[in-house]
């Protein structure tokens, strides 16, 4: 048995009293290490080291190790897996420290980029900048036109060659890209993701003239590998942006791997992929990693969902500097961002959906002369320098700083004592920054950036959950990250929900879900065919391209798993169907309850399931068969079941009594002058006490905030509900 293989038979046959694993997500400011030792579980955390990320998962790994006793190289021997989330392809792209890459595309097409569909350098933009587009700023192109050469060659819709390559062509377009200084080569081809056969021949050709030996590491990257989708500009950017990150990603994660080496860890490293899934490093795409973390977190939220028996959570997410929103509903739609925005990017690629705003602990805020208001990010002040308060050379005022000021935080207790706050910092400059041109005293202009922000994560939510067709009122609302805690009560409270959760290690849920995640490919590809033809009220009837695709489909997950080592028979497979009526742009994701149509009956099926799951989001009567029914995309999923990481729910049990460790004087919007607020240390709150509001329940790495008109109940494992009074 390979190495790989055993690896992947320890994770998947192991019980959980066996466990031994290794989560780290590396945030913009924090980084977070979640280690499961059989039947013990620690989290740890250390600042984000953006220079070397290698140092920064060391320092929280060893965070985590200490509070077990155990060494960290034993515990890189012993594991089962080290799973990582990582951010190095978003700092790439925000830096712009990619190679200088080389596009050949068909001839008469090179224009396809540079225009970005006429509109596209609207994307990535905030709603307010894209209501005026003329006036909107175009992104600094990754790959300028000098970079694009157009070769000879064509193949139409239905994937049949109507000109074939020529050889001498493309040589002659490679050249001019190396002497004009291609590190990076993207082979994007019109209808390629019907038939690949020309983009791989240009591969060849390319590795004929500049072999490896003469091009060193210099990637190639075929289009139809990164995206299976048709949409030329999308599957074209997702190429560029894989080439793009692929030098930092292969040698940030080489060095990574080398550090764990050293260290006595020997078996894979598994990279968690934005499609909720992870895979060995040989196997990923860079453009896979890109919002990863968030993703992890998504995917514990899931794993709770079912052990807690909650089926509507929405997952909130408030780290050190951004606020990310996710859905997990009980009628079991996932939920795909189908054409995701990466930096000012359309691309295409399958990517579990979750919405991000500039909203967290390190995020600045100003005032707004032009409307008379205090505004609260997106820009944030990271972990380097970070707030004002962490005394590291940060000048501009943030929500943490507004936090501290207002009584929340212990400056002496904060990141479990490693990060000692100053006080005097926060107050000069939320004084200079915001007290002398709104004239608020101190307190006050604190409120109102700490206003300011649960307002906009409060619009956020409710957008992201109404626009979906759902209530949000009818969710438990999960609450997460270093900075969820502290602000829950304010965010939740504006949009009308009355139900907390704090799930087990909050501080570091996302790096836990990273420990709970599958072995994962997912694989799709365009295909336009009516299930059902309104004109001729006929469903399909020959099933051979459909189940041709599937097949096809689930040989290339076959091949990525059994690469890593993974056992045959524990490969499984899931097939859905992106649906649509007729033309409509609202298109849905079917999972299907097979694998191949052999009948009418099995159309039928999917017919239902799509008429069913459409309405529940979009209203009783908004189907519109008469349109006719089309499947747009199929996509398989290919994993290995790995065993989660178990989380323990309170059972019910009478109320337990505890003691406030001190008080301390908070302010709260509404409320006029400072509130004695008790303060509870988190080890002396047994399972089951209630403790009401305005309280603090402080941890090694968050805070509890209880507002004045709710009550916390605590559970297991750190985890806690809050529940608001007075409200029906």
């Amino acid at each position: 048995m390979t190495q790989a293989a055993a690896m992947t038979a320890a994770a998947g046959s192991g019980t959980a009293a066996e466990m031994k694993r290794v989560s780290v997500d590396i945030g913009g400011t924090f980084t977070d290490c979640f280690l499961v030792w059989n039947e013990r579980r620690a989290e740890g955390k250390a600042l984000t080291t953006h220079h070397n990320l290698a140092s920064g998962f060391m320092a929280a790994l060893e965070d985590a190790c200490g509070q077990l006793g155990l060494e960290v190289e034993l515990v890189l021997s012993e594991v089962d897996a080290v799973r990582y989330a990582t951010t190095l392809g978003t700092n790439a792209l925000i830096e712009r420290k990619g190679p200088r890459v080389g596009l050949l595309t068909t001839s008469g097409f090179e224009f396809s980029v540079p225009l970005m569909r006429a509109r596209g350098y609207g994307d990535g933009l905030s709603d307010a900048q894209q209501q005026d587009l003329p006036a909107a700023t175009r992104p600094v192109p990754i790959v300028p036109r000098a970079m694009i050469e157009g070769i000879d060659e064509r193949i139409d819709f239905r994937g049949d060659v109507v000109f074939t390559v020529d050889p001498e062509n493309v040589r002659t377009a490679v050249r001019r890209l190396v002497d004009r200084g291609a590190q990076a080569f993207v082979v994007a081809l019109v209808n390629s993701v019907v038939n690949p056969a020309h983009e791989k021949q240009v591969e060849r050709i390319i590795l004929e003239e500049y072999p490896s030996h003469l091009l060193g590491a210099i990637p190639i990257v075929l289009s139809h590998r990164v995206a299976g989708r048709k949409g030329e500009y999308a599957r074209t950017m997702s190429a560029i942006l894989d080439a793009y990150l692929h030098d930092q990603m292969y040698h940030g994660l080489a060095s990574l791997e080398r550090v764990l080496r050293r260290h006595g860890y020997r078996r894979p490293m598994l990279v968690v992929h934005n499609s909720g899934g992870m895979a060995q490093m040989s196997s990923t795409h860079s453009l896979q990693t890109v919002h990863s973390g968030p993703v992890a977190g998504l995917e514990a939220t899931q794993s709770l969902s079912v052990q807690f028996n909650e089926p509507n959570l929405i997952a909130t997410d408030m780290g050190g500097t951004s606020f990310d929103i996710g859905l997990v509903t009980g009628d079991g739609v996932k939920f795909y961002d189908f054409n995701p925005v990466i930096d000012r990017w359309l691309v295409s690629t399958p990517m579990s959906y979750l919405h991000t705003l500039g909203a967290g602990g390190g995020s600045i805020a100003r005032f707004d002369r032009l409307w008379n208001a205090v505004e609260v990010g997106p820009e944030s002040a990271g972990s380097d320098p970070g707030p004002a308060c962490y005394g590291r050379g940060g000048r501009f005022p943030t929500t943490t700083d507004a936090n501290l000021i207002l009584g929340y935080l212990d400056a002496d207790n904060y990141a479990g004592g490693r990060i000692k706050l100053n006080r005097r910092r926060a107050e000069r400059a939320i004084r200079e920054h915001i007290c002398e041109p709104t004239g608020l005293d101190l307190e006050a202009a604190a409120l109102a950036m700490r206003r300011k922000v649960d307002a906009n994560m409060a619009d956020a939510i409710f957008k992201e959950v109404a626009v979906k067709g759902y209530d949000p009122r009818q969710f438990t609302l999960l609450s997460y990250g270093g900075g969820g805690p502290l602000h829950a009560c304010g965010y939740a409270g504006k949009i009308g929900i009355s139900r907390i959760l704090i799930p087990p290690f909050s501080a570091v849920f996302s790096a836990l879900g990273a420990g709970s995640m599958n072995q994962l490919h997912i694989h799709e590809r365009s295909l336009y065919l009516m299930l059902y033809d309104a004109t001729k009220r006929q469903v399909l009837d020959d099933f051979t391209r459909i189940n041709a695709t599937v097949a096809l489909l689930e040989e290339l997950g076959r091949e990525d798993l059994l690469r890593q080592g993974v056992a045959p028979e524990a490969i499984r497979v899931r097939v859905e169907f992106d649906m649509r009526y007729g033309n409509q742009l609202a298109q849905t994701a079917v999972v299907s309850p097979i694998n191949r149509l052999r009948s009418d009956q099995d159309v039928m099926t999917l017919l239902d399931l799509f008429s069913a799951n459409y309405q529940k989001r979009y209203g009783v009567g908004s189907a519109a068969p008469e349109a006719g029914i089309r499947v747009n995309v199929i996509r398989v999923l290919s994993y290995v079941e790995h065993d989660a990481v178990m989380l323990e729910r309170a059972a019910p049990r009478p109320a337990a009594s505890t003691s406030a460790r001190s008080t301390r004087d908070c302010w709260y919007d509404g409320i006029e002058g400072p509130v004695a607020t008790r303060v509870y240390d988190i080890a002396d709150v047994p399972e089951g006490a209630v403790i009401a509001g305005p309280a603090l329940v402080e941890t090694p790495h968050t805070t509890y905030l209880v507002y004045p008109d709710w009550s916390l109940t605590m559970g297991r494992q750190g985890s806690a509900w809050l529940e608001r009074h007075g409200v029906n």
